[in-house]
């Protein structure tokens, strides 16, 4: 696990900072920033350390497996050198090879906690497995020839390596250095062949003769090598070219598997001919001739039972005329032959057997298929051959992941309440037997708070994780592409998606735990809101809400200009487009229909049958963007919910629409530059690329001008880029030229500098908080911020609660900036007047199918904030933070008291205001890798550690921070990365994780049998350290490869060792020896007395008895 030195920061340094920044601040400001210094700030740097924890998914490109069968444990090598080890549910490992380089064969020394990894590069790698992170003990890098093939015989410290050129090379685990026995290719083939055997395909020894070692060439040669007499017995020939090698455990015969999809089977007295051909899967011919040649079989294995017909599972072998067919796994037993479709082509396959020893009946009971995106394993003891049920997290990519969110310590009902519902939705035809894998223990964590994971994907689903204790398990999936019409065929493909792929994909979404209301915004411009419920329920319509947005910089924009706080639409369900002007069918052909431009037509079609929903989240409404006058919808990319008040905000480049649920209707629908009051001194210009057109009385800021085009220059993206997809384009009119961004990548967009120049919404919080400078009392507000740094104010006027609140309008007025920032605005929150988090009010869960009664049980609105201000005095801190810095105003007065440039040369992804022991801080990721913390109020710089440069939009798009010191992203497009950037959880991490290795008896060797060991019969063994130690063999040549002395060798592993209980657990260790020694010294002592007693009393009595007598007579 790897831990980066952080660039600890002194406290004291941020008060310069701030002050000197803030020189323009009025004298209020600086009262304000006096009275502040009450507010006591417990975080310091030392609470912070940035460390990575675990890593969740299925392993990125997989390239090899291993299985040890007494440990239970296995592990996964990947192409891009990484190692995934797993155990039972819930103990996983993550390590990673410096080099990078592709893992090709992996075997464990079974029951050891050892394992040895062989890459591309040509090196070989022993692991440490006794350890909770694993290391690398040695190392040894070959010069002179490439890796083909590795093999460790069971129970033995000599480990074959086989290569390209041919030869066999002999390594001792133990030291890692190469004996001088190697197995010549000249040596091994008949001295008649002429041409090159080709790379060592496989190797193996007999599994009743250690003495004979069994060599595959890919050309189809065998050779059976005699080890002590440095010959070949047997040579075996055939004319196809050798993909594996496997044997039956007497050690009599052996099976191969051919290019041509053919198995050849021979008795290893008779190399002449084949014993047996089969073809699997060849069509045989009626006239006897060979059957037609098959795609090639990669890998079989021949496993043997004690009671019944051995099993020859294989992967491969089909025939060429079965074109576009799935990659198959054949498991052939006794007459039978079952073909196993797979999902993704086949990597490797593993059969699992009772016994680690080869010479016994093996006894298979289960295969583990490695695929290229998935990991299955299948029961051979039932019929039919069900799968098991696979324990560990590794679906987060069964659709693309397109957007993350992250919630440590949420409310501790909602795991059991998503899993309970979650459970309904899991599929009954699994094997009835436990999950074969079963190795490990799990940590000792201490965190005992509840994590909750959400990914959208590009499918349109939405999973919920529980993310609790390092650990990660799926609770329940949502699909929203259910509420829309699918199309067809191609030919009946909607003209008017604005996406070519994928139109139901997540874009963002916004979720309330308490209250457990959750609204997601997809790539079509769709927003809908769900609502939690236990109960099915079948809904006979879809509630629909249409909403035009135009990018017009006009009063058009909006139903009702102004900001007037009469809503439009006091129907519920009725929709905010003049229904009448709608074209009476969606036109199929072109981007322009034969009536003219598209209009009021939404991208996606809601279904018209009913929709049965259930358990869990269903739709409350479906809210569309519609096309105007021919432009296509602009995407969202600023979502908020709030369940007290019954309202979604959401805005895009157009501007910002605020919807209230309960009603179904459209309260706001305002272009940005509307939002500004007409006396607002940061009202910008608005940069139409289409038109020049500016509304009256707009006055430009003469700082932000100077500073905004320079930010767009350094900061192409524009606040949305850390967790939204890209925008499609609004400029064109023709489908083929939209902007196709996400479609082929799935990443934001840098999106151009015309694009930029609109200025969209990037960041919305519901507060309670004092909308305008003279009041006195708080009031429901939404803060929304833009990509050009402003932070405006919008108040709510919210009827009374009960039936009014479905009756009577929502009132919504713009109230102007509130501040400026340089860069678009990420996150924004509110403290009081003592630092404290105000979260946004919310309403207790109820459930919407339940009786009446119990709704006006739980419905009872959380108390909102004490309105707390005098005349002259602030009582709140709005905390805003944008892509280059961060600022804090007080409020209600809108003075700013502190400031902080986060950046000067890049900028922030990502910004969240985090809990942290007890303390709130705000979390920042940077486009240059850096990970930093800024504390609150005052924004003291606590953490700052380059960590990782933004090689991936992907990571751009899922970084997210969480309370308790908790981030995450996904580092592949299978694999969630967890980091903590807490010093607590650092130091406890060493317990927190679990343990791969644990101490179990080695079964029992087989029973030779009485005759068998009379006769010779059993298994013959071998001394090969006779054979292969540098007494016979002498020493191998040193520049044949290159010994290299791993970190985790004794020393490093006393070294990396960590924390107070493994010192303790140690010096008890030290303690228990030292005790123990002592008291074997005592017993010696002790034995050494009595023994000298026993001497001198002997002594003394020959000395008694020859003492008168003369020496004649002795």
């Amino acid at each position: 696990m790897k831990k980066f030195n952080i660039r600890k920061v002194l406290d004291g340094l941020t008060a310069a900072s701030s002050s000197s920044s803030s020189s323009s601040s009025s004298s209020a400001a600086a009262a304000a920033a006096r009275e502040n210094d009450a507010v006591q700030e417990t975080l310091q740097s030392e609470h912070f350390q940035l460390c990575k924890t675990v890593r969740h998914g299925f392993p990125y490109q997989p390239s090899s497996m291993a299985f040890d069968p007494v440990q239970k444990i296995l592990a996964v090598g990947t192409q891009t050198g990484a190692l995934r080890l797993f155990g039972r549910a819930g103990v996983e490992c993550y390590c990673q090879h410096e080099s990078g380089a592709a893992v090709i064969q992996l075997q464990f020394l079974i029951n050891e906690g050892a394992l040895v990894s062989a890459l591309t590069d040509d090196s070989i790698h022993l692991w440490n497995l006794r350890q909770k992170i694993p290391a690398i003990l040695h190392s040894l890098k070959f010069n002179r020839e490439r890796i083909t093939y590795c093999h460790l015989p069971f129970q033995s410290k000599w480990l074959y390596i086989g290569t390209e050129r041919g030869n066999i090379h002999i390594v001792n685990v133990e030291s890692f250095t190469l004996s001088g026995y190697v197995i010549m290719w000249n040596k091994a083939i008949e001295l008649s062949t002429k041409s090159h055997p080709g790379p060592v395909v496989h190797i193996s020894d007999n599994p009743m003769d250690e003495g004979k070692l069994l060599i595959g060439y890919e050309c189809g040669v065998v050779v059976l090598w005699d080890l002590k007499s440095k010959k070949a017995d047997y040579r075996y020939n055939y004319d196809e070219a050798i993909h594996s090698v496997a044997w039956h455990h007497e050690g009599k015969q052996f099976v191969c598997s051919h290019s041509d999809g053919t198995l050849t089977t021979w008795n290893i007295r008779a190399p002449a001919k084949p014993g047996q051909i089969i073809t699997p899967h060849g069509k045989q011919p009626k006239d006897g001739k060979k059957p037609e040649p098959c795609k090639p079989i990669l890998k079989v294995e021949y496993k043997t039972t004690r009671a019944g017909d051995p099993f020859m599972v294989l992967s491969g072998g089909l025939s060429y005329d079965t074109v576009g067919r799935r990659a198959c796994l054949t498991v052939m037993h006794g007459k039978s032959t079952t073909v196993l479709e797979m999902d993704y082509p086949i990597v490797d396959f593993l059969t699992l057997c009772e016994t680690p020893y080869p010479n016994d009946f093996q006894e298979p009971y289960a295969v583990v298929v490695l695929l290229e995106k998935d990991l299955v394993l299948i029961d051979l003891g039932q019929i039919g051959y069900p799968i098991f049920e696979n324990p560990y997290p590794l679906t987060i990519h069964e659709s693309p992941v397109t957007c993350c969110e992250y919630f440590a310590d949420c409310p501790a009902e909602l795991i059991p309440a998503l899993y309970s519902v979650g459970s309904r939705q899991k599929r009954q035809s699994y094997s009835k037997k436990e999950w074969p894998v079963s190795g490990g223990n799990w940590g000792q964590g201490t965190q005992s708070y509840p994590e909750i994971i959400i990914t959208g994907h590009a499918d349109g689903s939405v999973k919920f994780w529980d993310a609790s204790a390092l650990m990660l398990q799926v609770l329940y999936k949502l699909k929203t592409a259910k509420v829309f019409e699918r199309a067809r065929g191609k030919e009946e493909k909607p003209s008017t998606d604005i996406v070519e792929e994928d139109p139901f994909a997540i874009q963002t979404l916004s979720w309330c735990p308490e209250s457990r209301m959750l609204c997601v915004a997809g790539v079509s411009a769709h927003v809908i809101v769900y609502r939690f419920s236990k109960q099915e329920v079948t809904t006979e319509v879809v509630p629909l809400l249409e909403v035009r947005m135009q990018c017009e910089f006009s009063d058009v924009d909006s139903p009702d200009p102004g900001g007037d706080q009469t809503p439009t639409l006091p129907t519920p369900g009725a929709s905010s487009s003049p229904q009448e002007t709608e074209p009476p069918a969606q036109p199929s052909t072109g981007s322009i229909s034969s009536d003219g431009p598209r209009d009021n037509i939404p991208c996606l079609q809601v279904r018209s049958s009913p929709l049965k929903q259930s358990p869990g989240y269903q739709v409350e409404l479906v809210i569309q963007l519609v096309w105007v006058s021919g432009e296509p919808p602009q995407q969202i990319t600023s979502l908020a919910i709030n369940s007290s008040y019954g309202l979604v905000v959401f805005g895009n480049s157009n501007g910002l629409a605020v919807v209230d649920y309960l009603q179904k209707t459209l309260l706001l629908n305002m272009g940005t530059s509307d939002l500004y009051s007409p006396s607002d001194p940061y009202q910008r210009q608005p940069h139409s690329p289409r038109k020049a057109r500016q509304p009256s009385g707009a006055l430009c800021d003469s700082n932000d001008a100077s500073n905004t085009l320079e930010d767009r220059c350094k900061s192409p993206t524009s606040a949305k880029m850390s967790r939204k997809i890209s925008s499609s384009s609004g400029q064109k009119t023709d489908l083929d030229a939209k902007d196709n961004s996400f479609t082929r990548s799935r990443s934001s967009s840098v999106t151009s500098i015309e694009k930029e120049s609109r200025e969209a919404i990037s960041s919305i919080h519901f507060c309670e908080s004092f909308a305008r400078k003279t009041d006195s009392l708080v009031s429901p507000c939404v803060l929304v911020g833009t990509t050009q740094g402003s932070v405006l104010m919008v108040a709510i006027s919210l009827p009374p609660g009960g039936d009014q609140r479905l009756q009577q309008p929502v009132g919504i007025s713009s109230c102007g900036t509130l501040v400026r920032l340089k860069g678009g605005i990420l996150t924004m929150a509110l403290l009081d007047s003592a630092a404290t988090l105000l979260p946004p009010s919310y309403e207790p869960w109820y459930d919407p199918n339940a009786s009446d009664e119990e709704k006006e049980k739980s419905r009872r609105r959380r108390p909102a904030s004490p309105p707390s201000s005098q005349e002259g005095q602030d009582s709140q801190f709005a905390v805003l933070c944008s892509e280059k810095q961060a600022k804090v105003v007080a409020m209600p007065s809108q003075t700013r008291i502190y400031k902080h440039s986060i950046t000067e040369t890049s900028f922030v992804l990502r910004a969240d205001v985090v809990q942290m022991a007890g303390a709130n801080c705000i979390a920042c990721f940077c486009a240059n890798g850096h990970i930093m913390t800024l504390s609150l109020p005052s924004l003291r710089p606590l953490l700052d550690v380059n960590y990782l440069p933004l090689t991936d939009m992907r990571i751009a798009r899922t970084f997210c921070f969480s309370n308790q010191g908790q981030a995450l992203y996904l580092t592949s497009p299978t694999e969630i990365q967890r980091i903590t950037y807490s010093q607590d959880t650092c130091d406890n991490l060493q317990e927190m994780l679990s343990e791969l290795f644990t101490p179990v008896e080695t079964p029992e060797a087989p029973n030779r049998g009485f005759f068998k060991g009379l006769f010779g019969g059993g298994a013959q063994s071998l001394d090969r350290e006779d054979l292969f130690g540098e007494t016979a063999a002498g020493k191998a040549s040193r520049s044949l490869a290159q010994h290299i002395p791993g970190p985790g060798g004794m020393e490093g592993m006393k070294g990396a060792a960590s924390g107070v209980v493994g010192e303790l657990a140690r010096a008890r260790i030290a303690l228990d020896e030292r005790g123990q020694k002592l008291g074997e010294l005592e017993e010696r002592t002790a034995a050494m007395m009595s023994s000298a007693d026993s001497f001198s009393k002997h002594a003394h009595d020959m000395m008694l008895k020859y003492k008168d007598k003369k020496w004649y007579q002795l």
